[in-house]
């Protein structure tokens, strides 16, 4: 029997294994659901910006199809990129604008002093963004098929693929994103939600490898979504596709997703051992 006065270390009080990780995740994402539900902007906001994106790449589509361009004439590309584009870039924005909301209202050192580990909120937030781009993503994909007759299951079982890639991509900016973020506070902030617009030259999302610069290309290719863009044109124009490509693009991303996980883990002991954390916010 414990005696009155010991010291009993928080830590071994908190309950572990698999079972009590996943209720934590799941507690959490409640926490955003319920967030969600509770105001109908955020609901339109995710489907509207997507939604305008399609529009004006479509009609640009049609005009480019009007003039016999072989680039556009019934292959849909450009939609298919802006499409994949914001796989991407949604993604990304759902994993970080939830991490930046918790810095917002100062509740990121409630949640990291309380059972839930560092890499439980990783799940939450890579799940979370997952499901926010499922709610604005479904309606637009639906809405190019009515307006432009561009079907992205064209691309088959290969979309499934290329969607997982940009997705793993995209956890690894919002970790790196969340992790300058804890270091330079939201002083950093316009760095942060710019990261993703730093890969939308590099990775070819509107134009072929070809296009880059030769050294450029090195560049490129060292970034797994430009394998990704260059498998839906491949697809879309030549209805061929090299699987060697998407293995790139997964080596690449466990690499990156590795890298960004070290650097967001080493930032937030760092805040943790300089009591940043409960400083930060508006």
């Amino acid at each position: 029997m414990r005696e009155p006065n010991a010291i009993v270390n928080p830590v071994l009080l908190q309950p572990t294994g698999a079972g009590a990780s996943l209720r934590r995740i799941g507690a959490l994402l409640r926490r955003y659901v319920y967030l969600l539900r509770s105001s109908s902007v955020r609901i339109v906001e995710l489907i509207y910006w997507p939604f305008l994106q399609m529009l004006t790449w479509g009609f640009l589509q049609k005009f480019l199809a009007s003039t016999n361009n072989p680039y556009a004439v019934g292959a849909g590309v450009l939609i298919g990129a802006v499409l994949l584009w914001d796989i991407l870039f949604r993604s990304n924005l759902g994993f970080f604008t939830t991490f930046i909301e918790e810095m917002w209202s100062r509740n990121l050192g409630n949640l990291l002093i309380s059972p839930l580990r560092p890499h439980e909120l990783v799940m939450a937030l890579c799940i979370w963004s997952v499901l926010r781009l499922s709610v604005g993503m479904i309606p637009v994909a639906l809405a190019a098929f009515v307006i432009f007759e561009f079907n992205l299951l064209d691309l088959g079982l290969w979309l499934a693929v290329f969607f997982a890639m940009l997705v793993l991509t995209s956890w690894s900016l919002g970790l790196i994103a969340a992790g300058v973020m804890l270091r330079y506070g939201l002083g950093a902030e316009e760095l942060a939600w710019s990261l993703a617009f730093l890969l939308l030259p590099l990775t070819c999302v509107y134009y072929p490898l070809a296009a880059l610069p030769g050294w450029l290309q090195y560049v490129a290719l060292a970034l797994p979504p430009t394998h990704v863009f260059e498998g839906m044109r491949s697809i879309l124009l030549e209805h061929r596709f090299d699987p060697g490509d998407l293995w790139w693009a997964f080596g690449l991303n466990m690499f990156y997703l590795a890298v960004g996980y070290a650097v967001f883990s080493w930032l937030l002991s760092r805040a943790r051992d300089n009591g940043s954390l409960l400083q930060i916010g508006e």
